[in-house]
Formats: C-alpha cells, sequence, structure tokens
C-alpha cells in the first residue's frame, strides 16, 4: 500500500464538567464526547526521498512541526525507525480553534494511518496511548463514538451511541484561545454542573430528549461573558425548534440537537443566511465504525 485517504472527524461535548484544578496545573474533567460526520480529509503517501512533507488548504496553517499531523507522523516514524518519506495533504472541513477537535482528529488519522501504511501492527489501545503525548483529545479521536472521557480526557469509557437526530453546528466569526477559557475558569467556585451522571442513564435508555435535557457545559461561564454572540447562537437555535443547544467545548461553535429534518433545515438556512455565524454545517452523529476511516 501506497496511499491511504482518510476521513478526520470532529467531535461535540454533549456534557462537560470541570472537578477542579490539579497541582500539576491542568483541570479534571468530566466529559461525554460524541463525534459527528463533519470531517476533514487526510490523504497520506509513502515517498521514496525521508522525511515528512505536509501541505494543507488553509494558507495560515503550520506544514511542519507545528502541525499536529507532522508530529502524529513523526511520533511513529521515530519510533518504528521508518527510513522512507510521507506526504500528508490536509484537507480542512472542520473549523479552526473552534472547540470541535478538528486538530486532534486529524492526528488521530496519521496515526491510524501510518500504523496500517507501514504495517505497524498497533492496535487502537497502542495507538491511543501514543496519542495523548500529542494531545488530551487525541485518544478520543482513535476511538470515537459515543464516550465518557475523564482525567485531563484521556481516560475514556466507551457509551452507548444517542438515539440519531440531525446536528447543527454554527461557529461566529471569532476565535477563542482555550488557554484563555480554562485561565479564567474558577474551577473550584463553580455553583452548579451539569448532571453527567443523568446523562450517561439516559443513553443507556436510549432517551434523546433526556439526555439533551441534561446537556451543560461549564465552559460558557467564562466564553459567554467574554463573547456574548455564543448566547446569541444558543437562542436563536432554540428558537428555531432544537430539542437544545450548547457551546462545544471552550468554543465558540455553538450545536444544536434536533429531532425533525425539516426544522433543522430551516434554521441551517437561516444562520447560513445571516450574520450571528460565520461556517454553518448541518450534519448527524457518528456511531463509530472502525472501517469509516
Amino acid at each position: 500500500m501506497r496511499e491511504l485517504k482518510l476521513k478526520a472527524m470532529a467531535k461535540i461535548n454533549l456534557g462537560l464538567d470541570v472537578l477542579g484544578k490539579r497541582d500539576d496545573g491542568y483541570h479534571e474533567l468530566r466529559m461525554i464526547m460524541q463525534t459527528i460526520r463533519l470531517y476533514d480529509r487526510v490523504q497520506l503517501t509513502v515517498t521514496e526521498a525521508p522525511g515528512i512533507r505536509v501541505k494543507t488548504n488553509l494558507s495560515f496553517l503550520p506544514v511542519n512541526e507545528d502541525n499536529l499531523v507532522y508530529r502524529a507522523a513523526n511520533l511513529l516514524m521515530e519510533e518504528f525507525q521508518i527510513k522512507k518519506g510521507l506526504f500528508i495533504n490536509l484537507e480542512k472541513h472542520i473549523p479552526v480553534a473552534a472547540g470541535l477537535a478538528g486538530g486532534s482528529s486529524d492526528a488521530a488519522a496519521v496515526l491510524v494511518g501510518v500504523n496500517r501504511l507501514f504495517h505497524l501492527g498497533l492496535a487502537k489501545q497502542e495507538l491511543m496511548e501514543r496519542g495523548v503525548k500529542l494531545g488530551a483529545d487525541v485518544p478520543y479521536c482513535v476511538m470515537r463514538g459515543t464516550a465518557l472521557a475523564e482525567g485531563i480526557g484521556e481516560k475514556l469509557t466507551p457509551l452507548p451511541a444517542p438515539p440519531a437526530c440531525h446536528v447543527l453546528i454554527a461557529k461566529p466569526k471569532i476565535h477563542v484561545s482555550t488557554k484563555f477559557v480554562y485561565g479564567n475558569l474558577r474551577a473550584n467556585e463553580l455553583e452548579t454542573h451539569p448532571d453527567i451522571d443523568g446523562q450517561i442513564e439516559a443513553l443507556q435508555a436510549g432517551d434523546l430528549y433526556e439526555m439533551a435535557a441534561r446537556m451543560g457545559n461549564v465552559l460558557e461561564t467564562v466564553t459567554i461573558p467574554a463573547y456574548p454572540v455564543i448566547e446569541d447562537i444558543k437562542k436563536e437555535i432554540k428558537r428555531m425548534g432544537a430539542v437544545n443547544a450548547m457551546m462545544s467545548g471552550s468554543g465558540p461553535t455553538v450545536f444544536g440537537l434536533f429531532d425533525d429534518r425539516g426544522k433543522a433545515r430551516k434554521a441551517y438556512e437561516k444562520l447560513k443566511k445571516g450574520s450571528l455565524a460565520k461556517q454553518v454545517y448541518l450534519t448527524e452523529f457518528f456511531g463509530g465504525n472502525a472501517h469509516d476511516r
């Protein structure tokens, strides 16, 4: 095999709680992660000339070791002393710096792809263990599907997939720094926390409405006061018939869950024409099929 084409899928957080700040400066998290069918395309080609080359369709992205796809390839190629080279063509569609784990998912796809291309024989769990060196979301992006994430996000427990629904994604014309959000989060003073256990019970019961009713993201306590447009988008999506809407990750992307395709399509068209959001997508949950790369 000389070439491989992969889909690097985005994630949303159906629930995101921060339990406190750890002694090492990281935050102790408890989140429900869900893969969605919004994806970047990653093409890997083996080259005779050694070294890693990266090309992307976005001019502002780095194409050296500052890009996670480069670091992911380098991690395995150094460990297994691979002499041949690799060309990575990264076609971005997931909004950048948006709370959707686009960069982490790209890195996860490269880990999976290098493992296949060079016949390294690593199991999924072994790829996940290496992925945490690249970022806390990378192990989950290797695993995909629905999962409870704990620790800094690296402790993963698979969960039943939520019932099928339509997922509206809307990113406003702003970028939010994850460092800013966590740096300004008063983790030990949070008065309310999302009902993650209740969400897990709802998922186990296959109840979309109970799961959605318990959605919550404590990072909104920082991001929404700093960027009120996030709340404006949430309200608009709910007004247009979403079961619920919430910010994903550290933002600024908002997602809405719809049980009716017609309502979801109308909301998509309206947001697309309006000024609240710069990037708008209509997609659905991904169940975690290992062959759908």
